[in-house]
């Protein structure tokens, strides 16, 4: 029997959350899978553990760390910090700036969310720092092109949000943002293990899982040469000695 037909499995739902792109995983599933849909789910970032408990996705795109409790993770890769200042701010002439020199500047966000700049800052040493109201990313990005603070985030946020009227500059000191995937730990199948392969890098010849709902190939393969075992010497035609023939007796070249 060349192949034995399997239940199709249903379409493999990854979530992920703003600023990672899933596409050439995905791109990369649709050429090698063709028979189980992958499903791309966009969520914010505060959902992306709770995608993955209510069920709602198979496996997430997240930003590290994340509480592992009852889940798979694993890290991918890492992102450089920038800061978002207006266009004309002076830290728009330099090519990075390190934390400590934003130490004078109003942050866009919770003081928790970058804790070197916490930890350096005059307005948190001073107790002068003033509420900052809840808003979106887009929406403090916005604010910081009024000139009026400043924001730290993950190169790809800053992109995702880029305006005309502010600049983005790496920022030395600032640990960087780590992107990882996460599944739940007890849910784990073909599905789960090809797409694990293809985010790992492994071609489709290289892959150790089977191609989620292709036929199981198990017709039998021919039997190669023993380990081992020795080559049969080829024959040699008559008269291919180079003029010395084998003596009948005992096997000794004579000269012809």
């Amino acid at each position: 029997m060349s192949g034995v037909p399997r239940e199709v499995p249903p379409p493999l739902r990854i979530a992920f959350v703003p600023g990672v792109s899933p596409d050439t995983w995905a791109r990369k599933w649709r050429e090698r899978v063709r028979r189980v849909p992958l499903v791309l789910l966009p969520i914010p970032l505060a959902d992306q553990l709770a995608v993955l408990r209510d069920g709602r996705a198979d496996m997430a795109l997240v930003r590290l760390p994340v509480e592992p409790d009852g889940l798979s993770v694993i890290g991918l890769y890492e992102e450089v910090p920038v800061v978002v200042v207006p266009k004309d701010h002076p830290v728009a002439a330099y090519e990075a700036v390190d934390v400590a020199d934003l130490s004078e500047e109003h942050l866009l966000q919770d003081p928790d969310e970058v804790p070197a700049w916490r930890d350096v800052a005059t307005e948190i040493a001073t107790g002068t720092r003033y509420p900052v109201p809840p808003m979106t990313l887009e929406q403090a990005i916005a604010t910081v092109a009024a000139g009026t603070g400043i924001v730290i985030v993950p190169m790809s946020l800053a992109r995702l949000h880029q305006r005309k009227d502010v600049t983005a500059r790496p920022v030395t000191g600032v640990e960087a943002s780590r992107v990882g995937l996460a599944w739940p730990a007890d849910r784990s199948d073909e599905r789960t293990d090809y797409f694990i392969g293809i985010v790992k890098g492994r071609t489709a010849n290289s892959s150790r899982s089977p191609v989620p709902g292709e036929p199981v190939d198990r017709s039998p393969r021919p039997a190669g040469p023993a380990s081992g075992a020795r080559r049969p010497t080829p024959r040699t035609s008559r008269g291919a000695g180079r003029g010395r023939s084998v003596s009948r007796r005992g096997g000794r070249a004579d000269p012809a």
